[in-house]
């Protein structure tokens, strides 16, 4: 077996999968698991990411499986750990971004982490500690409207103060244009002078592999999946990975295609509304679900008088206005637990029709309905949009996925993935 060199904990399935394919694109063969293992992995891997769904659980159930997952890590001996949350820094004042940073480097034994959730692939910047998405910040952003993790502040030194008893630093980016050698010193700086953590600075992607170079030595580096760019190249330089091409190669899948869509993201809305120009689409209320209304058989009937000419939509996706309604009706937690169980069910229905190529959007979603079809395991392939890759379910008969942040991909994003795997 080779040795794992980076063992990664995810806070959500997207947001793993986003991470993996970050991690291929540079060459490491990576493996992606839904929760913590508990039989043998494929050997020929370089890195593991756990995939939990801790990102708006309550922080100490949170900190109880990430810090599970950290030990499995730790027991199969990888060299470096990585805590992955959304490039967005998706959490509240309560957390769960600093609680269970504060766990696992506990677990460590260690005093001192970056944080950065940089990825200028796609349009997440950090510039003197403030989070931009595109050219506003992440509070003047769709986030701002989050269901569940309303992001209505862009100063992440201030954020992550908020989630930790431990203080807050900024490595500027006037270190970070300097070098790693220069945002070593910066660590060095923040570190003798009390800081914990530190939001660092990045506007390009060179920028981020000046970031995982000087974090070479780290046990932990906390961030987006961006920051995770010149960690490769680092396990290279150290004569530990080799440079090979066939990092992203996956199995061919065949079968039919459906997109499954249960975020309700401004991105997410946009690439629904595209598709509906041209495709057929079935959409699911949560209101009638909550009634007893056979939404599922409905949109499974639909979907095997459609599905046989091309790819079928089915999607629970809805504007801010809409999914307040339903969150004041039935609970905030009751209407997004409904649409997944929905949507997982459906999943289930449509592989049984010979669905093999899934396409689903958003985080809560993709894990629902990854679990719903038995999967435990995912390879990882090359990207269709940055940060979202092809994957491959391990199980007897393999399914293809491309499971979707909500916040990801071209308004295109559904008939450019189908396409590729078509």
């Amino acid at each position: 077996m080779s040795q794992l060199l980076l063992g990664c904990i995810a806070d959500d399935f997207t947001g793993g999968t986003d991470l993996a394919s970050t991690l291929v694109r540079g060459g490491m063969r990576t493996l992606q698991v839904i929760g913590v293992p508990d039989g043998p992995i494929p050997t020929d891997v370089d890195a593991i990411v756990i995939a939990l769904k801790t990102r708006t659980l309550p922080a100490e159930r949170a900190i109880q499986e990430s810090v599970a997952a950290l030990q499995w890590l730790q027991a199969a001996n990888c060299r470096q750990f990585f805590f992955k949350y959304c490039s967005t820094f998706d959490s509240t004042p309560q957390g769960n971004i600093g609680p269970v940073a504060d766990a696992l480097m506990q677990t460590l034994g260690i005093d001192f982490a970056l944080a950065c959730p940089a990825f200028p692939d796609n349009q997440r910047t950090v510039f003197q500690g403030y989070l931009f998405v595109g050219d506003v910040l992440l509070s003047e952003s769709g986030m701002r409207h989050h269901p569940l993790t309303p992001m209505t502040d862009a100063n992440l030194v201030r954020v992550l103060q908020q989630q930790t008893n431990h203080q807050v630093g900024l490595v500027p980016y006037a270190a970070v244009s300097k070098g790693a050698a220069a945002v070593r010193d910066a660590f060095t700086e923040a570190k003798q002078t009390g800081k914990r953590y530190v939001i660092v600075d990045a506007i390009r992607d060179s920028d981020l592999h000046v970031i995982g170079e000087a974090a070479a030595d780290h046990s932990l580096i906390t961030g987006g999946s961006g920051v995770a760019l010149g960690l490769p190249s680092n396990f290279k330089k150290a004569g530990l990975l080799a440079d090979t091409l066939s990092a992203s190669d996956l199995p061919a899948v065949g079968g039919l295609s459906a997109v499954l869509s249960g975020s309700c993201s401004v991105a997410t809305n946009g690439q629904v509304e595209y598709w509906q120009r041209t495709r057929p689409s079935f959409q699911l209320d949560p209101l009638l679900l909550a009634k007893g209304e056979d939404q599922i058989n409905q949109a499974l009937q639909w979907a095997a008088k459609h599905i046989q000419q091309g790819p079928v939509l089915i999607y629970g996706s809805a504007r801010p206005e809409a999914v307040k309604a339903a969150q004041q009706l039935l609970g905030v937690e009751a209407a997004g637990q409904l649409m997944e169980q929905a949507l997982s069910r459906i999943a289930v229905g449509l592989n049984e029709l010979g669905v093999r190529q899934f396409v689903i959007a958003g985080g809560e979603t993709s894990g629902a309905v990854v679990k719903a079809l038995g999967i435990d395991a995912l390879r990882i392939g090359a990207p269709i949009d940055p940060g979202v890759p092809w994957t491959v379910g391990l199980r007897e008969e393999p399914v293809a996925l491309a499971l979707k942040s909500g916040n990801f991909g071209s308004v295109d994003f559904f008939e450019k993935a189908l396409e590729q795997v078509q």
